[in-house]
């Protein structure tokens, strides 16, 4: 029985550290979408997010902003790298309760 205690106390280590890594990651990214709109015949691009209730569109210029886009890609993979270590977190904490009860 030790050697499980002394897994799932490994693996939840591991996981609080992947959750935090990650977490920090994400506080660097950019949040959103990046929108096209034609003005007067011109293409012109915003990143759009929201903020609290409202919408936000900042102005990032008349070029497709391949760089953005790759970060805002990059967020959503980590977003859901995210997802799995939560639960995989949940799973051992259930497991956890279960040992001691």
């Amino acid at each position: 029985m030790k050697i499980l205690q002394s897994i799932l106390s490994e693996s939840k280590d591991y996981y609080l550290d992947a959750s935090k890594k990650i977490d920090g990651r994400l506080a660097s990214l950019p949040k959103g979408c990046v929108k096209e709109r034609i003005i007067g015949g011109k293409k012109y691009y915003y990143l759009q997010y929201r903020q609290k209730n409202k919408v936000v569109q900042k102005y990032i210029g008349n070029k497709y902003p391949g760089d953005i886009a790759k970060q805002i890609e990059e967020r959503k993979a980590l977003k859901k790298e995210l997802k799995k270590v939560k639960e995989a977190l949940k799973i051992i904490k259930r497991s956890e309760g279960r040992k001691r009860g």
